[in-house]
């Protein structure tokens, strides 16, 4: 995970130090240009006795080597120099400007871009930079050093600390059983399968739980679900296909209420293709059900396009927090470093593999880690 982008800010923050090894040997050789003696220099007094035709010759002679020198030093100053090379030597003499702030983040936006980092994330990525380099004195030595706490920093604001899910549910079940919570997610992303990672998670931390078969609408989704509950060893409730998933979910919470059990899973359609008629269905489900909590499942590896529709779902219906499914083939980790941001909700699980345990808590320095160490 983040393999790609994490590569990425290395080049970028370790590029300057042979751009600046590359800039220290083009700077001898322009001093060699600059301190070589003109031939007039080396020449000797002519004497008196020379002739007209001797001395024209030297001058041209002369008049040919400047202009050589002259040409050797413009292709010396015109040759380009390396972004952290230009950024390094301005700020040996004086604090990082806005205008040049802007040339440094101008590449490490195209990184960003490549990535599936969303762009309102880049924004804010770069604003919480500029308030920890701009007016800063940096030496030299600690340029490299400086460039990447700063982005570390920026990239942890962003994220939003996860609450603990078990902790909560076995505080609120004190007052009120069953806790309810939904589960938002297009076709295709995962959700299922998350929903019964979760349902395992739950059991093996002693919290007995029903899922309730609310996608009605996906063939064989029913069907899916079951396998999980059977393999899991959890009860289920469903009725027939197109049937109304608000009142498989109540059916369900009717059924754990009576049966004492904490829990209730509601699995729902995401068939984003008809968008209004679903997030109707959304919204009936929530007015039906109220649910303790509004989960959003979304894929790691489909970047802005998850964050998109965590973003549309949360203006829809309000989720709460946020499971970002095979996170462990995710190379780019765009939609992980976006989505909290773009919606102000924690992530709280990152979806490892294939097996119910592979449901891994959200770990904000463990993210950090994994893109800068």
């Amino acid at each position: 995970m983040f393999n790609f982008l994490k590569d990425k800010i290395k080049k970028f923050i370790s590029g300057a130090k042979d751009e600046i090894e590359g800039k220290e040997k083009k700077e001898e050789k322009k001093e060699e240009v600059e301190e070589k003696p003109s031939l007039a220099e080396q020449e000797p007094q002519q004497e008196e006795e020379k002739t007209r035709e001797e001395t024209e010759a030297i001058e041209k002679g002369e008049e040919a080597e400047i202009e050589e020198t002259k040409e050797e030093k413009v292709e010396v100053e015109e040759t380009k120099e390396g972004l952290f090379t230009k950024l390094k030597k301005l700020i040996t003499t004086t604090k990082l400007e806005d205008n040049d702030f802007d040339k440094f983040f101008s590449q490490l936006e195209i990184i960003l871009i490549e990535n599936n980092v969303a762009m309102e994330a880049i924004d804010a990525l770069k604003e919480n930079m500029k308030k920890e380099l701009l007016g800063k004195d940096i030496k030299k030595s600690e340029f490299e050093k400086k460039i990447q706490e700063a982005l570390k920093n920026a990239i942890a604001d962003l994220l939003i600390e996860p609450f603990d899910i078990i902790e909560k549910i076995k505080h609120d079940i004190k007052e009120k059983k069953p806790y309810v919570i939904v589960f938002f997610g297009i076709n295709g992303s995962g959700k299922t399968t998350t929903i019964a990672k979760l349902a395992y998670m739950l059991k093996k931390n002693n919290l007995s739980c029903v899922l309730a078969a609310s996608d009605t609408f996906r063939a064989a989704s029913i069907e899916q679900l079951q396998i999980h509950a059977d393999k899991i060893g959890i009860e289920m409730i469903k009725q027939k296909y197109n049937a109304d998933p608000a009142a498989v979910a109540f059916d369900a919470i009717a059924y754990a209420k009576s049966h004492g059990s904490d829990v209730v899973l509601i699995d729902t359609a995401g068939r984003m293709q008809n968008k209004a008629d679903l997030m109707r269905e959304m919204e009936k489900i929530i007015r039906v059900t109220k649910p303790d909590l509004k989960i959003f499942i979304g894929e790691a590896i489909t970047g802005n396009d998850a964050v998109e529709q965590a973003r549309a779902f949360n203006d829809s219906v309000g989720i709460d927090a946020i499971i970002l499914s095979k996170a462990d083939v995710d190379e780019k980790g765009g939609a992980t470093i976006s989505v909290s941001y773009i919606t102000k909700k924690p992530i709280l699980f990152l979806g490892m593999g294939q097996e119910y345990d592979d449901l891994k808590p959200f770990d904000k320095s463990e993210i950090l880690k994994k893109i800068f160490d």
